[in-house]
C-alpha cells in the first residue's frame, strides 16, 4: 500500500510501522477532502470574464483519454473540478486533481492524459491577444 502512494521506507521496528500507517492515513484523508473546488461555476465565470477572458465552459473528458501534442489559438485558465489529468508542456508533466488550477498560453504546445475516472474542469478562454 505504501508503494502505491509513492512512500518509500524501510521498516525495522513496530513503531516505524505505526508512524507509516499514520502518514498514509493522513495522505488518504487529504486526498478525500480535495474533491470539490472552493468556488462555484458562476464565481469562476464572473472572475474569468472580469480578467478579460471571453468564453467560459465546463469540459468533461472520458476515462483514460489521451490527447497528443497540440495547440490552441486561445489562452486558457482552468480549474479542475473532478478526476485527474496529467498536463505536459515543455517536457514537464504536471499531475492535476480536483481543486488544482492551471494555465496554458495561446499556441503553447501541450499534451493531456486523463485518469481512470476521466476529468471535469472549468475553462476560461481568451481568444484575443
Amino acid at each position: 500500500r505504501a508503494r502505491r502512494l509513492g512512500v518509500r521506507a524501510v521498516l525495522t521496528k513496530p513503531i516505524e510501522r505505526d508512524v507509516l500507517r499514520t502518514a498514509i492515513a493522513a495522505v488518504l484523508a487529504e486526498r478525500q477532502t480535495v474533491q470539490k473546488p472552493a468556488v462555484g461555476f458562476a464565481d469562476f465565470e464572473a472572475a474569468s470574464l472580469a480578467e478579460g477572458f471571453d468564453e467560459v465552459v465546463e469540459r468533461r473528458w472520458d476515462a483514460n483519454e489521451v490527447l497528443e501534442p497540440h495547440r490552441h489559438p486561445f489562452a486558457v485558465k482552468a480549474l479542475m473540478v473532478a478526476g485527474e489529468m496529467w498536463l505536459t508542456r515543455d517536457e514537464n508533466t504536471q499531475h492535476l486533481r480536483a481543486g488544482d488550477a492551471f494555465e496554458i498560453p495561446r499556441n503553447a504546445l501541450h499534451s493531456e492524459r486523463y485518469g481512470p475516472e476521466g476529468a471535469t474542469f472549468w475553462v476560461a478562454r481568451r481568444h484575443t491577444p
